[in-house]
């Protein structure tokens, strides 16, 4: 009876050791995680408040840092006095409206408009319009153009983009300059038109180009001349959307005819006077 009272006396003797240790303990709790960064603010689709046209950027890399050098920023630069070398869309008076969407690109795919090149010289180009298409899928193009490319040789971008459907894709807005031709020359009414806005490449149309792609069929996805052509959709949202620009046909031209590398040949299978003719039937 001695030996259990003893045993009794002990285990409670321990339980009061340790409720005291533990208590001696400190008790920290887990420290809560750092607060991530807000996610930029861009609509995916179309917003019924923002004219898809407009699309919300981040403000581009200035590739060429010049302090001589007039970039222009919307809102910021007085354009007063200067030739806009850019677009301005309108409305355009027709019953037809495509589905429109917004796709941003990473802020390394596209730039300002200079109004002067390299050389510290105005320029004052007219816009043209510059038709493609994607060789891959819309997706494809658009991953691309969201993907950051620190490397200046591998920047590329659109202003619009025409999915098979007939959608329009909103991608770069108008006042700035898609990365859309390389080394290319217009050469119009006005004759020979190009502009060095980096001495490290050639010159290009970009700084006076409207940038448009047409998706491309399945079976254009590869180096073969042709492929079945582009949906009635697309030809009718490109001539809607050309005729948004008011850019003049005698400036609207294709990547294959801009380009002096050798290596373009887009839009293949494009039925330019399919295109014409549903041109003409849009008013301003």
């Amino acid at each position: 009876m001695g030996q259990r009272l003893l045993q009794a006396m002990v285990a409670t003797l321990l339980v009061v050791l340790l409720m005291n240790g533990a208590a001696a303990i400190p008790r920290f709790s887990r420290p809560e995680p750092a607060p991530r960064p807000p996610a930029p603010e861009v609509p995916a689709v179309a917003d019924p408040a923002i004219p898809p046209d407009r699309v919300p950027l981040p403000v581009p890399p200035d590739p060429i840092p010049n302090d001589q050098r007039q970039v222009l920023v919307p809102g910021k630069a007085d354009l007063s006095s200067v030739r806009v070398p850019y677009p301005v869309m309108r409305e355009v008076a027709s019953r037809y409206t495509p589905r429109q969407e917004i796709a941003p690109p990473h802020p390394t795919n596209f730039g300002y408009r200079f109004l002067t090149d390299a050389a510290g010289r105005p320029v004052n180009n007219d816009p043209i319009v510059v038709l493609h298409e994607t060789v891959g899928s819309a997706s494809s193009a658009l991953n691309t153009f969201r993907t950051p490319h620190p490397n200046d040789a591998d920047q590329r971008s659109y202003h619009a983009l025409i999915r098979l459907n007939g959608t329009v894709v909103y991608i770069v807005p108008p006042e700035y300059r898609a990365f859309g031709a390389g080394n290319s020359v217009f050469d119009g009414p006005n004759g020979r038109e190009t502009v060095n806005t980096n001495p490290q490449f050639p010159p290009s149309v970009n700084n006076f180009a409207y940038h448009i792609s047409l998706e491309t069929p399945g079976d254009g996805r590869g180096n073969q001349a042709r492929h079945s052509g582009y949906t009635s959709a697309q030809y009718q949202s490109l001539a809607w959307l050309t005729a948004r620009t008011g850019i003049p046909t005698n400036r609207i031209t294709t990547h294959r005819a801009v380009d002096r590398s050798g290596s373009r040949s887009d839009p293949r299978s494009f039925d330019r006077e399919r295109f014409l003719a549903l041109l003409g039937q849009f008013a301003g």
